[in-house]
């Protein structure tokens, strides 16, 4: 695995002044639903550092990655992943625990990363989609101008569909768990799929190209 550029300005609340600290790389990036202990979360709600460094370092590779996919844009990823941890640690005090703390800081992640994304409108974005073309119909061998066409299609999706192709596609999340971060039913995910890859579809074959099967 190629390891990702991480943020390096995430500051705990209860940090002195002017300090940064940078987060662990894991070797693997953390499942959604990957429990973390319900004592480091009490503790990060109550302004511990170590605490909010720990949930930081858990699930900011993952977060970090796909700001980076939607956004194409190494700066404006960390901007949305620092605000997302922001956000997240504002709010803490009102997670009941009614569903799992990844599943919770996931949602707030798509919600922040999609809105960051309209705001931002036509900024260029830049894709990786070798896993995708590869669960999308084995084109693995696709010629570099034929997969930068397809980086170009995708990029110009709007920004739901392109959340959900990115999500399923490229970071393997499944339908009902797309369905959970994002607010929508199991079917309105595999719907949005649909209509993305027969965007695709449309917008490659004015260039002769084909995608998926």
């Amino acid at each position: 695995m190629t390891t990702s550029v991480l943020p390096a300005l995430f500051v705990p609340t209860d940090a002195p002044a002017n300090v940064s600290i940078r987060p662990a790389e894991p070797e693997h990036p953390a499942p959604v639903d990957r429990v973390i202990d319900a004592g480091v979360i009490a503790r990060a709600a109550r302004g511990n550092s170590a605490a909010q460094r720990a949930i930081y370092d858990h699930y900011a590779e993952r977060i970090f990655r796909l700001a980076k996919r939607m956004t194409g844009n190494v700066g404006a990823a960390e901007d949305l992943t620092q605000d997302v941890f922001m956000r997240a640690f504002d709010r803490l005090r009102q997670f009941r625990g009614e569903s799992r703390f990844g599943t919770w800081l996931h949602r707030l992640a798509v919600t922040v990363i999609l809105n960051g994304t309209r705001e931002r409108g036509t900024e260029r974005r830049e894709v990786t989609l070798d896993p995708a073309l590869i669960r999308s119909g084995g084109h693995d061998a696709l010629e570099p101008d034929a997969k930068d066409r397809v980086r170009r299609a995708v990029a110009e999706l709007p920004s739901e569909l392109r959340m959900v192709v990115l999500m399923y596609d490229v970071e393997g999340y499944g339908h009902d768990e797309i369905a959970e971060l994002m607010g929508v039913s199991s079917g309105a995910s595999r719907m949005r799929l649909l209509r993305a890859r027969q965007m695709l579809r449309a917008a490659l074959a004015q260039d002769g190209e084909e995608f998926g099967r």
